[in-house]
């Protein structure tokens, strides 16, 4: 059975941890790895990035597995998020071993941030380690296969898409081949993912079945969005992060090579993308139950196509499942508050 989230790579459990309410609008998600990890590798295109352990990721250093992936909400100050993730793996002896007794270990935990600081009125209210810990707790105290809550939650909670509230969302689908391939992304953009002609999402134009928004309907969201327009100034810095898996069994460089085209995902979806105020970054995680075929050189190419997609898809329902917020912090409608449900 699958739930067409990426949960569906069998092994990968999704957690969140989320803050609301006193001046929070914030919170983080955690991929947690089967035991004794997964292949990981990262590509980072935003020119403003906050990331954390990245540079293990690089096929050319030690490291070949990670145990967990951190992406959170609150800029720099969020990356704290990944210590607490990095303590609870470390009682548990899940890490590197650098020493001859079980509990000498380095947990290796890439991270990535968005900047959500302030949305919920109080700069200072943001992720840390405790939040951390409670988002990888989340993660492994579900079952295998669980549908991932989507939407305004973990590090989507407050996120933001030019104008509108963005969010959290995921998207999965197993190829002829047997092989899955799913993606989870926060949707945290500069650019826009709306067609400012026609109100259409930028995403749904590969999906092959557009519903065109009625112009009546167009003309009222663009009249609300500009009354509106003062409270929800983009910020200077946004983000889109995903993460990208597949059970398939990947080198190294080949999960770097699936971060990288799953890029054009998000250039489907979001235009401009990849600016000096953006910290664009994808991970990929392969967890290795499907081996390719070794006679076919190119058996990596439907694998590459399919992450793409996943991350298009997934940003097309991060955006349909926001809710919208209306607070101290600033006024950001939802999609489906302006345009309606298809």
């Amino acid at each position: 059975m699958t739930v067409d989230a990426l949960t569906d790579v069998t092994g990968l459990r999704v957690g969140h941890a989320t803050r609301t309410g006193d001046g929070a609008l914030t919170g983080t998600t955690v991929v947690l790895a089967p035991e004794g990890g997964a292949v990981a590798a990262v590509d980072v295109r935003g020119g403003g990035p906050g990331t954390k352990e990245t540079d293990a990721l690089d096929p050319r250093n030690l490291v070949q597995k990670v145990e967990a992936i951190v992406l959170t909400g609150g800029s720099a100050y969020g990356l704290d998020a990944a210590s607490g993730v990095m303590a609870w793996l470390e009682e548990r002896e899940r890490g590197v071993r650098v020493g001859p007794d079980p509990t000498h270990v380095v947990p290796v935990v890439p991270a990535a941030c968005v900047f959500d600081l302030g949305r919920g009125g109080d700069f200072r209210a943001r992720p840390d380690a405790a939040m951390g810990r409670a988002a990888v707790e989340a993660a492994s105290a579900s079952e295998p296969g669980s549908p991932v809550p989507q939407g305004c939650v973990g590090a989507g909670t407050g996120a933001v898409v030019g104008q509108l509230k963005g969010g959290v969302a995921t998207a999965a689908t197993v190829l002829e081949s047997g092989v899955t391939v799913a993606a989870l992304v926060v949707a945290n953009a500069a650019g826009s993912v709306v067609d400012p002609e026609t109100g259409v999402l930028y995403g749904e134009l590969f999906a092959g079945r557009v519903r065109y928004p009625d112009p009546d309907v167009h003309r009222a969201a663009l009249q609300r969005l500009e009354a509106l327009a003062e409270r929800s100034a983009p910020p200077p810095l946004n983000t889109t992060l995903a993460v990208v898996a597949t059970d398939a069994v990947l080198t190294k460089a080949q999960a770097q090579k699936l971060a990288g085209t799953a890029h054009d995902g998000i250039a489907r979806a979001v235009r401009p993308v990849h600016l000096l105020s953006d910290g664009d970054t994808v991970f990929a995680m392969a967890t290795g139950a499907r081996t390719l075929d070794p006679a076919d050189p190119l058996a990596l190419n439907e694998i590459l196509a399919a992450g793409a997609d996943m991350v298009t898809r997934a940003i097309v329902r991060a955006v349909r499942m926001a809710g919208s917020v209306d607070g101290p912090g600033g006024a950001w409608p939802s999609y489906e508050e302006l345009y309606g449900t298809p």
